[in-house]
């Protein structure tokens, strides 16, 4: 696992990211009348990239959490550019390819921003005009993002093939393997999985390790075995933030990724008799981890602060 996490040991990993959250919304909502949006966007990207930096583990229990506020459509956008963050660096990826993948992830679906929200409040399937809308939203964003000034064909080119697949089954334009580059694929992976795990006013949020079985077994939208594999190995089947139940009854959060596969920490929050316990972290094998829980199951109440400390407040 790459080291991301020494920097800025006073810097609030949550406040930062929620500003970020909110200065994205302002330039998507303006994005139209603009001429020259490349630096101040990729000026987001950097900081969600210091985020990141200043503490991983507390930016993944964020979007776990849903700790990014404001509307689903600008802070999924936040979410995903965090995770692209972080599989980038363990990539190997130069500070600027890194910079330029999550700039990506931050504007790959303006082109519906305005339908996004009113999409996610839908209890029915999306009509035939709305599903058009989504099919070519890659080519509405790529187009809108040239028109506000971004010259940069690398950030282009991975909102534009971010729903495109290796065996030509995505869109727009079905394109296939070798065209369909890595940081689209990438992209797409965040993406999807923070899509996933992400609450939506029609859904509750799908467990971590579920959401990796289902992205393993999509037979109609197949991911790269090889990135779900380091995309895994990176995050853990339960990444910091997903609450867990332990064999012994105890429940807790995950904290800390492990510093190896099957390992990590986690914070008891109550016993197995239901009594709260003074936080403490403890770390485990993954067989220790009966199992993940939703919020409803897990039932507990803590805010971030308490388990992670100060670069988690707010």
């Amino acid at each position: 696992m790459a080291d991301l996490d020494a920097a800025a040991p006073g810097v609030s990993v949550l406040h930062q990211l929620n500003a970020c959250n909110r200065r994205l919304a302002h330039m998507l909502d303006n994005l139209r009348s603009a001429s020259d949006a490349e630096a101040a966007l990729r000026a987001v990207a950097a900081d969600v990239i210091h985020a990141v930096e200043a503490n991983a583990d507390i930016a993944i229990a964020a979007v776990l959490l849903n700790q990014i506020a404001g509307s689903y459509a600008v802070r999924h956008c936040i979410e995903t550019a965090v995770l692209v963050a972080v599989l980038a660096r363990r990539l190997g990826k130069s500070g600027a390819d890194i910079q330029t993948v999550a700039a990506a992830a931050l504007t790959m679906n303006v082109g519906m921003l305005g339908h996004q929200d009113s999409f996610q409040d839908k209890h029915t399937p999306l009509s035939g005009e709305e599903q058009a809308i989504v099919r070519r939203h890659p080519e509405d964003s790529a187009t809108l993002l040239q028109c506000a000034g971004v010259q940069d064909q690398a950030w282009i080119s991975c909102v534009l093939l971010h729903h495109e697949n290796d065996d030509g089954s995505g869109y727009p334009a079905g394109l296939a393997r070798p065209e369909v580059t890595l940081d689209a694929k990438l992209l797409s992976l965040a993406d999807r999985y923070c899509a996933l795990v992400s609450a939506r006013n029609y859904r509750r949020s799908m467990l971590p390790d579920a959401a990796l079985r289902k992205l393993r077994d999509d037979r109609a939208s197949p991911v790269d075995p090889g990135l779900l594999d380091l995309f895994r190995d990176e995050l853990g089947d339960y990444p910091p933030g997903c609450l867990v139940r332990l064999h012994g009854g105890d429940i807790g959060v995950v904290s800390t990724r492990g510093a190896g596969a099957g390992t990590a920490q986690v914070v008891c929050l109550r016993d197995a008799a239901g009594m709260a316990v003074p936080a403490g972290a403890r770390s485990l094998p993954a067989t220790a981890i009966a199992a993940a829980l939703s919020e409803d199951d897990a039932d507990i109440r803590f805010s971030m602060k308490q388990v992670w400390g100060p670069q988690a407040g707010l």
